[in-house]
């Protein structure tokens, strides 16, 4: 069982100004962030099994250095027109909902809805969802440990990974230079 409240103090104490939603994440932490490609020369959708097995490599690389052996919270957004709480995978828990898109007429209006599941890290136990993500059936997905220092916000084509200071960003940036964006911004 998540507490809510608890989460929800943390997050806004680690991460204030960003609602837990990974293409909401407050950019301004740059000396912290690097973005991975998922594929080579920065291929976005991959077109089969080959490709897939590169991008889930990818993806436990990097998940591994970030969270071999810890518990890790797994937060997944839906977003809707309703307020009322949308059903989710029975491992997930509701944690938040906010008004994403007010408009004066209520069916134009948009809800996010963002649950949470806790788990333990293990290599390949996300590998379902980070290929729903490299499809774009999924958005928004972010992999953190329970304290909310290192995030890992997966999408279609590579992952934001925020760390805890620069000098871990620069390890991994080094460790995995081949998979970094040619972006002069890293983008």
């Amino acid at each position: 069982m998540v507490d809510r409240e608890a989460l929800t103090a943390l997050w806004e104490r680690r991460w204030p100004g960003s609602e837990p939603v990974g293409h909401e994440i407050d950019q301004g932490e740059r000396d912290v962030w690097v973005r991975f490609h998922s594929l080579p020369e920065s291929k976005r959708y991959p077109d089969d099994e080959h490709e897939y097995a590169i991008l889930l490599e990818r993806h436990n690389t990097v998940l591994d250095e970030l969270f071999a052996g810890a518990e890790v919270y797994v937060m997944t957004p839906r977003w809707t027109g309703r307020s009322s709480v949308p059903r989710m995978r029975r491992d997930a828990e509701h944690w938040r909902t906010w008004l994403q898109e007010d408009h004066p007429e209520p069916e134009f209006r948009t809800y996010c809805h963002v649950f949470v599941e806790r788990r333990r890290w293990r290599r390949g136990c996300l590998d379902r969802l980070l290929r729903r993500v490299a499809d774009d059936a999924e958005c928004g997905v972010i992999i953190t440990d329970t304290g909310l220092r290192r995030l890992h916000h997966p999408y279609d084509g590579g992952a934001d990974v925020f760390l805890t200071t620069t000098e871990e960003r620069d390890r991994l940036k080094a460790r995995h230079a081949a998979w970094l964006s040619r972006h002069p911004r890293g983008w």
